[in-house]
């Protein structure tokens, strides 16, 4: 459970077709919003899709849980799928 104030979005999406990219662009908005605007964009959609293609490789049928939490200065993306798991670390402005 996060502490009052703190940032914890879970978003689950298929792993493959359209709606993949609505987490990409989900957590460009969350980058964002934690005030990092030029991170947003470009990094955290690509970090994204890194840990995504760890969890779901080319052609699985399921679903990938993503979870963004802000710790110690850092978007920390989690994502899981199936029994797969896999986290990055985007740096935030402090």
């Amino acid at each position: 459970m996060a502490a009052p104030g703190e940032l914890v979005l879970r978003l689950s999406v298929p792993a493959q077709g359209p709606l993949r990219g609505v987490a990409i662009d989900i957590a460009g908005k969350v980058a964002e919003s934690l005030g990092d605007k030029a991170l947003a964009a470009h990094a955290v959609g690509a970090a994204l899709e890194r840990v995504a293609s760890v969890v779901a490789p080319d052609g699985v049928d399921a679903e990938i849980t993503f979870e963004f939490r802000q710790v110690e200065g850092e978007l920390l993306i989690e994502a899981r799928c199936g029994s797969r798991s896999s986290e990055v670390r985007c740096p935030l402005p402090a």
